[in-house]
């Protein structure tokens, strides 16, 4: 990849990526880590992500620490956006509107979400919304060869 993909991550697709080494949410956080995927990051969405980590710590078979090292290193990688225009309510989910607001205030394309029907307006705002499997067939055509991957299946390097 020559420039980096850049756009908001929902909090399914990072639960799902930890969860699951085999999928392609997996696949999207490798990209995040190589700095293939610049993921946009607010300060609610970074609790959001937090408190979803916290509540599914045991299925996901994550430690205390475990988690504050995939949030910090997700903040490491990450660009932030303070959202200065509340555009609610647009979504069927009050909850989902700050992450369509992140996307506005980033001005990027595309929102990385398993929950698409979720996000229905966001088209009305210039905003795409993409599943993460429809991301990689995209961002392969478009590369037209697979990133590298130099990380093992099923580890990634902010979770120790």
């Amino acid at each position: 990849m020559n420039e980096p993909y850049r756009a908001v991550i929902d909090t399914n697709v990072l639960v799902a990526g930890l969860y699951s080494a085999s999928g392609a949410s997996h696949q999207i956080l490798q990209w995040v880590e190589q700095g293939e995927i610049v993921p946009f990051l607010s300060t609610t969405l970074l609790f959001e992500y937090e408190e979803l980590l916290r509540r599914k710590q045991n299925s996901l078979l994550l430690t205390d620490r475990e988690i504050d090292d995939v949030l910090d290193g997700f903040c490491s990688l990450a660009e932030t956006r303070n959202i200065h225009f509340l555009w609610r309510p647009q979504l069927s989910d009050p909850k989902d509107d700050h992450v369509l607001e992140l996307a506005v205030a980033a001005s990027v394309a595309d929102i990385i979400t398993h929950n698409v029907k979720d996000f229905s307006r966001a088209s009305s705002f210039g905003v795409r919304v993409i599943r993460p499997a429809e991301l990689l067939l995209t961002l392969r055509k478009l590369r037209r060869d697979t990133p590298r991957s130099s990380i093992p299946s099923g580890e990634l390097p902010w979770v120790h």
